[in-house]
């Protein structure tokens, strides 16, 4: 919200919520976790407290696209999913917002074994449940490849921050030798490996950020930031969760059942696709805010994962 700051958010949009929900609006303070947006408490008049979260509208589309997630999230909620249900969205002229249920459980500090092993249950859930055009699978392969849609001759549907993300990944060679390397490696695994087909998985797309996974006594109770997921394979989520994991030791045991599912879900090609193209998407973010410290964990972790998908050939 306005600089993280509940009490800033514009009274236009408290106004908008309270017109959409039927219920007076009461912000009641920013909840922790969560990496797009903040995200307050609010209590609804005559009704129990729920979760706002409102960020400055981005694009012309930016309300669809948060329309689609509330889709997302109601078909998934019907087969068991555990993300809150929604009470409603819309936009001012300034803001998007969703509403949502209050979970009383807190975000994960980290993952541990335990909740690896959870959320890998949890993305088994999201089986064959694609329900939105909003493909990651074939986003994955244009990113790790460097196919400019219109070359590849895919017929595709980019949101804005896809098309900046991939147009930003481009210019990663740039940076360093170091950077460049890793990108011309990435690179050559991905070359003959052809657009995939169309896969018929719910993707979350970011259930590997610890404060998106809400957790009770050691146990997950719900995942939330659901805003960018989409169709494609669910192994995207299983790949985030493979990055993660090389941040702790104590991970690498669950790593190695992270992989095995991979390979049984989208085989090696496949594999080596979608962990191309998160290394290339986590080379970005640092890459563009100027964090240089962070780059060279970064290009060791991407070095790293090669090599371990290499030795399952």
């Amino acid at each position: 919200m306005n600089q993280g700051h509940p009490e800033q958010l514009p009274a236009e949009v408290l106004d908008d919520v309270a017109g959409v929900v039927g219920a007076e609006v009461t912000p009641l303070g920013r909840l922790p976790g969560g990496v797009n947006g903040g995200a307050m408490r609010v209590q609804l008049a005559g009704r129990a407290d729920a979760v706002l979260k409102a960020v400055p509208l981005a694009h012309p589309h930016h309300l669809d696209e948060t329309l689609r997630a509330q889709r997302v999230v109601e078909h998934m909620r019907r087969r068991g999913y555990p993300t809150p249900a929604w009470l409603g969205a819309g936009a001012t002229a300034t803001h998007v917002w969703q509403l949502m249920d209050f979970v009383d459980a807190a975000p994960a500090p980290e993952l541990t074994p335990s909740l690896v092993e959870q959320l890998m249950e949890i993305i088994e859930l999201q089986a064959g449940q694609a329900s939105e055009p909003y493909d990651h699978w074939s986003y994955a392969w244009r990113v790790a490849t460097g196919q400019d849609p219109g070359v590849s001759g895919l017929d595709v549907n980019e949101t804005p921050e896809q098309s900046r993300l991939r147009r930003s990944v481009a210019s990663l060679s740039g940076h360093s030798s170091v950077v460049s390397a890793l990108v011309e490696r990435l690179r050559l695994v991905c070359a003959d490996v052809p657009p995939p087909r169309q896969a018929p998985d719910m993707v979350h797309a970011d259930l590997s950020t610890p404060g998106n996974v809400l957790v009770r006594a050691g146990a997950v109770v719900a995942v939330v930031d659901i805003g960018n997921a989409g169709s494609g394979t669910r192994a995207t989520d299983l790949i985030a969760l493979v990055w993660y994991t090389f941040q702790n030791p104590l991970l690498d045991d669950v790593r190695r059942r992270l992989w095995t599912r991979i390979l049984d879900l989208v085989g090696w090609e496949g594999a080596a696709l979608l962990a191309a193209a998160h290394t290339l998407l986590m080379l970005e973010v640092p890459i563009r805010h100027e964090r240089h410290d962070v780059v060279p964990e970064v290009v060791k972790r991407g070095h790293r994962a090669l090599e371990e998908l290499n030795a399952l050939r």
